[in-house]
């Protein structure tokens, strides 16, 4: 299996499709030396959110590296970003822009399909009948895309990110109330800075499976390694940093879940 279900009873979801670190041996080869150490993941977000279970969420994870397929990409490979750098469905480059592959060993057509095959579609697989069962269960459901990033990536944008950067793909992958009570919550702290559809407003998931229309709420949150852990090898969790965010963390959670909750009586 490629990939990690724990199934809740509340109607959220929660995916950490870039948590992976997994790339199988076969082919460990193809990739520069640099590439084993997997920098670019997600680092340590199923123990920063920890209280999802708590919730009673349900929390999809993989495997595997998003170096070897990356799972909020669309499968026809169609830029998320257009006119940014953008990383591909099989990334051949690092947020640094520098080359992933070996000279030459960049996967081809037919091995980009089977990755696609073998690990992307288990997961989106697996991501649409666990809303599909939430949904059947109440009739609506909340998608939280967890993600995190470095800070500073001049290959990708400019500049410092704010802290936390929301994404509802301009409005429209869920309803405008819960984006506006997300913010609220950010709104009424000083600690961290935040944003609403800037740089990062949603992947593939978020923009794919949130259908406000349908009861299906999607929302992508980016957030900077700098608030739980160490930014650069080793990637060290940082307990004292992950328990002063965490609460707001959570805070943003049962507000999202409130808020989505009402539009439904």
């Amino acid at each position: 299996m490629s990939f990690t279900l724990h199934k809740g009873r509340a109607p959220l979801l929660v995916s950490m499709p870039h948590l992976g670190t997994v790339i199988p041996e076969e082919l460990q080869g193809n990739y520069v030396p640099r590439a084993l150490a997997t920098e670019d993941t997600d680092w340590h977000l199923d123990q920063l959110y920890d209280f999802v279970a708590d919730l009673g969420g349900s929390l999809l994870t993989p495997q595997v590296s998003r170096y070897v397929i990356d799972l909020n990409r669309p499968p026809d490979d169609a830029p998320m970003y257009p006119g940014a750098s953008n990383t591909e469905l099989c990334p051949t480059r690092f947020f640094t822009g520098d080359p992933l592959y070996q000279p030459g060993a960049e996967p081809d057509p037919a091995e980009r399909l089977r990755r696609r095959e073998a690990y992307w579609q288990p997961y989106h697989q697996a991501l649409a009948a666990e809303l599909q069962r939430l949904q059947a269960l109440h009739g609506h459901v909340l998608l939280w895309d967890a993600h995190s990033i470095r800070s500073q990536i001049p290959w990708l944008f400019e500049g410092r990110l704010p802290d936390l950067n929301f994404g509802t793909a301009d409005g429209s992958s869920a309803d405008a109330s819960i984006a506006a009570a997300v913010i609220q919550v950010c709104a009424g702290q000083s600690a961290v800075s935040h944003v609403l559809n800037g740089r990062f407003k949603g992947g593939y998931i978020t923009r794919r499976y949130g259908a406000p229309a349908q009861g299906v709420h999607a929302v992508q949150l980016e957030m900077c390694q700098s608030l739980y852990m160490q930014e650069h090898s080793p990637y060290a969790f940082d307990a004292d940093r992950a328990a002063a965010i965490r609460p707001l963390l959570r805070s943003l959670l049962d507000t999202a879940l409130s808020s989505c909750a009402r539009l439904y009586g």
